[in-house]
């Protein structure tokens, strides 16, 4: 079976053919799809969605972009809601240096956070890192020191260092339709050498 480990299926451009868009994939081979949360704040939106398709999930978490608005996000508060038999992830979470949307203190607050609401539950988090390696590599091993986590760095685009570190640490690796982009060759040496029992794949549509 397929799965679509990363989609955003709440977001405006699918709003006026949601249903067609997952009939589409069903008919097309996709199994199962997960779609994800980027505020806790509109995380009912992202339920309601999950709860209309038997083959959709969601994730319940807050994006780096939105960390400084939702740093009053709690681990109990992300506990509580992941409770619902429809959520099967936490997150998404992690470190953006590309855009700095948010302070990076924020970010990070807010990916430890989560850190472990996962480590708490046992849902994995999905990770959201770019242009922030060194970093996400740091917190990861920390965190883990602490007590491990089931985790996957998604719509990976990073360098081979932080693939290596994520498969040792226990968790999965996620490619997007990047991998297939002609200057991803280096992308596609590293998705090869990710075990394929860590291997996922995703469209984070409407993205890519």
């Amino acid at each position: 079976m397929l799965v679509d480990s990363h989609c955003h299926l709440d977001f405006p451009d699918f709003a006026e053919e949601r249903a067609a868009i997952v009939a589409r994939a069903l008919a097309a081979g996709i199994g199962r799809m997960v779609t994800i949360s980027t505020r806790v704040k509109k995380f009912q939106q992202v339920l309601e969605i999950a709860e209309s398709f038997d083959e959709v999930y969601c994730s319940v978490g807050t994006h780096p972009h939105n960390a400084a608005e939702e740093l009053d996000v709690t681990v109990e508060a992300l506990v509580q809601l992941s409770a619902h038999p429809k959520v099967v992830a936490i997150g998404e979470a992690g470190l953006d240096y590309f855009y700095d949307h948010a302070p990076r203190d924020a970010q990070a607050q807010g990916f430890r956070t989560h850190i472990a609401a996962a480590r708490e539950t046992g849902l994995p988090l999905v990770i959201h890192a770019r242009d922030a390696d060194s970093d996400m590599a740091d917190i990861l091993e920390d965190e883990t020191g602490k007590g491990a986590f089931p985790f996957v760095l998604h719509c990976f685009s990073s360098g081979r260092r932080l693939a290596e570190i994520g498969v040792a640490l226990g968790g999965y690796v996620s490619f997007s339709g990047i991998v297939t982009f002609k200057n991803s060759a280096e992308l596609r040496a590293i998705a090869a050498d990710v075990p394929h029992d860590r291997l996922l794949v995703e469209t984070d549509a409407p993205y890519l």
